[in-house]
């Protein structure tokens, strides 16, 4: 079953949301118009519009109000990948050329930049002052995160509690919060909207952990980008941090630095791949995606709660 399939009664509010995507970067300025329509026309999950809409149907449910929350959180998330294309010299994304790719990095940044502000900017539609309040502190730590991501770039003395942080700030906090503000936006009492941030937040680490694994395990032409892209861009994930437990792996790991060719970076991925690291990492993801199950259960029955558990279902269970 596709993940669409699972809120496909979402389809048609989603389709606003799209649209509305796509009318944030039609500017007067061709690059930033041309680039930002290149990049939402790429596709995507929108599995953070897909949280908001899902989340606020706990309150009262209103898509021409909630919309602008989903678009504000999905403008951050594309923000930062254009931010990371950048950092990460990455030539696709999603089987497209990225931003950076296209035009070049400045370009990118300043579109990324411009995104950021269109957030902040949709957002004043809201008037409860806790969401600017959450979202603004969220905005701060996916900032902090891709700062992080830069200096962490190929040190290999990071630890497991080092790269939780990295993937919480990353992933995990845009994605509780995506439910957290959903709920807020649609007046759902407060137990409600922290519990879904809860549930969001250890969804998300989940996400990221899955997503770390099937950069190795899965095809380029599954993942829209070269397989092993974060450890030759010099992103230490969790597989790589459980495989240089391995000595003798751990050297030849470290001997990768950003003159490194993808041709031979292929036999330590696949040393990886045997080394159980995967299963490990999988191990890790099933026990953050346990803790989402067993938070909805504390939140009232319905088919927002069955597709909330449906979805971090099919993030743990992504072919690896």
């Amino acid at each position: 079953m596709k993940l669409t399939a699972l809120y496909s009664f979402l389809s048609k509010d989603l389709e606003i949301v799209e649209n509305e995507l796509l009318s944030t970067v039609q500017s007067n300025d061709p690059l930033i118009r041309d680039a930002g329509t290149h990049l939402f026309r790429a596709g995507g999950k929108r599995i953070r519009p897909v949280f908001v809409l899902l989340s606020s149907m706990f309150g009262h449910y209103d898509i021409d109000h909630i919309k602008h929350v989903a678009v504000a959180l999905e403008l951050i998330h594309s923000a930062s990948l254009v931010h990371d294309d950048v950092v990460d010299d990455a030539e696709l994304r999603r089987g497209e050329l990225t931003i950076k790719s296209k035009w070049d990095n400045r370009i990118a940044m300043y579109v990324g930049d411009y995104l950021f502000a269109r957030s902040l900017e949709i957002i004043t539609k809201m008037e409860n002052p806790l969401i600017h309040q959450v979202l603004s502190k969220t905005l701060i730590e996916v900032c902090l995160g891709e700062i992080e991501q830069i200096r962490d770039k190929y040190n290999y003395q990071q630890s497991y509690r080092t790269y939780v942080k990295r993937i919480k700030r990353k992933t995990a906090l845009l994605i509780a919060a995506s439910c957290q503000l959903g709920a807020l936006a649609a007046g759902a009492p407060e137990y409600i909207f922290k519990r879904l941030f809860l549930y969001g937040y250890n969804v998300g680490l989940s996400y990221q952990i899955i997503d770390d694994i099937l950069d190795f395990t899965s095809t380029e032409e599954q993942l829209g980008k070269p397989v092993g892209s974060d450890l030759l861009q010099g992103n230490i994930t969790l597989p790589v941090l459980f495989s240089m437990e391995n000595p003798d792996l751990r050297k030849k790991i470290m001997s990768i630095n950003s003159e490194t060719t993808s041709e031979e970076i292929k036999p330590i991925i696949e040393e990886i791949r045997a080394s159980g690291a995967i299963e490990r990492s999988v191990e890790i993801s099933n026990r953050y995606l346990q803790k989402s199950f067993d938070i909805l259960e504390d939140l009232p029955r319905g088919k927002a709660r069955t597709a909330l558990h449906q979805i971090a279902k099919y993030i743990g269970k992504r072919k690896f």
